[in-house]
């Protein structure tokens, strides 16, 4: 398989990351693949006309959720509440970057802390067992956590960056920098590629990600679904 074919991977990176490396935690509707609600609220689909009745029986299970994609078609007690345009951004080389900061990588003890922090500035996406996608790794601050990286999908060839998190208190001291970069080699180690998905609009840390190297690859959207109540 040649090396575009392996990244056209990334234009459905839900659905192939739960094809390959994430197929455990796969809840597989007649083609659609989601995950299951309690790591991660994504689905993926191959099919358009698969969509409308795997959203409904996904929302049984999770009221609020994303297809990640093109846009899919839903049953009418179902809603898009919003379109969430982020530029998927790759990275093929290690960062060359010192830490100034001691990186802790974080276990089952820390994910209360973990999950808190991230919905305190991202809320919606991360779940109970998030944390289990992949690796996270921290810095604290007077026994604290104060700033986190991490992992979410996961294909042969690829893992997903995610959860780039500083908290309020803590912004400015380069924490993401580093994180970052450290997320980014250790994938690198494994031997695959890192990727990660930033908001379009999110100049300062699109900023930051291509001064470590990464390029913007394509626009994906994150179609944000729920109930028509």
């Amino acid at each position: 398989m040649s090396d575009d074919t392996i990244e056209n991977k990334l234009d459905n990176p839900v659905w192939n990351s739960l094809l390959e490396s994430h197929k455990k935690f796969a809840l597989d509707y007649n083609g659609t693949k989601f995950y299951n609600p309690d790591y991660c609220p994504f689905g993926g689909f191959i099919k358009l006309e698969d969509t409308l009745e795997a959203a409904n029986e996904y929302a049984s299970l999770c009221e609020i959720f994303f297809i990640v994609g093109e846009k899919p078609k839903l049953s009418d007690n179902l809603k898009i509440v919003k379109e969430l345009v982020c530029l998927q951004m790759l990275i093929h080389e290690k960062v060359q970057l010192s830490s100034g900061n001691e990186i802790i990588k974080l276990h089952e003890d820390h994910k209360e802390e973990l999950l808190n922090l991230v919905n305190l500035v991202q809320p919606g996406y991360f779940k109970a067992k998030t944390f289990l996608l992949g690796n996270y790794y921290g810095i604290f601050q007077d026994g604290k956590l104060a700033a986190i990286a991490g992992e979410r999908m996961k294909m042969n060839n690829f893992t997903e960056v995610s959860a780039i998190i500083t908290h309020p208190d803590h912004t400015g001291k380069g924490y993401a920098k580093q994180l970052t970069s450290h997320v980014v080699n250790n994938i690198f180690d494994e031997g695959k590629i890192p990727f990660l998905h930033v908001v379009e609009s999110n100049i300062g840390a699109i900023k930051l990600y291509e001064k470590l190297g990464f390029v913007t690859r394509r626009k994906m959207s994150f179609w944000n679904i729920s109930k028509n109540l």
